[in-house]
Parts: structure tokens; C-alpha cells; sequence
């Protein structure tokens, strides 16, 4: 038996300017989530950590920069190779 994740396409994203490898296809929300040094998207007028919540765009808490672009949906933007992502949220 063999694991045919070995096989999936990869890419190459920059998050807060570190690396980070993920799966061809992934969305930047998931490739946020598989990130441990981000804790949220953005933060909140309060100083609250804000992130991706409900998944299909509507409720706007995924916004990130991506590629000097602000205000990005990370739920509904594929990751690519080479592309850079910032956040606001708390490091």
C-alpha cells in the first residue's frame, strides 16, 4: 500500500514571511488554518482575533492581503505558487 499524498502537486506560499508548503488547490483559509503562527486573519477593532468563519465568503472575517491586494476572501482564493499572504491578525 502506497500513499498517493506523496503525488499530489505541492506549492509554495509565504504567510507573515514565513513558508509554507501545501496541497495544489488548497485555499489560502486552509493553508491559514495549517499554519501554527497564525492565529487569526485579522484583528478586530477590540484587539480580538478574527478568522475564517463561515467558509463560503459571506461573512467577510477571512480578509487578508494577498499579493499587495487587500481585503482578499482567503476562503475563496486558491493558493498558487509563490504567492505571499499577510495578515493583521495576532502573531
Amino acid at each position: 500500500m502506497h500513499d498517493t499524498n506523496l503525488n499530489e502537486a505541492r506549492v509554495r506560499v509565504t504567510i507573515d514571511g514565513r513558508a509554507l508548503i501545501v496541497l495544489a488547490g488548497s485555499t489560502v483559509a486552509a493553508a491559514l488554518a495549517a499554519d501554527a503562527g497564525v492565529a487569526g486573519t485579522r484583528t478586530s477593532v477590540s484587539g480580538a482575533p478574527r478568522t475564517a468563519l463561515c467558509g463560503m465568503g459571506v461573512c467577510q472575517e477571512c480578509r487578508v492581503t494577498i499579493d499587495g491586494v487587500a481585503h482578499t476572501l482567503a476562503c475563496q482564493t486558491l493558493c498558487r505558487d509563490g504567492q505571499v499572504i499577510e495578515t493583521t491578525g495576532p502573531r
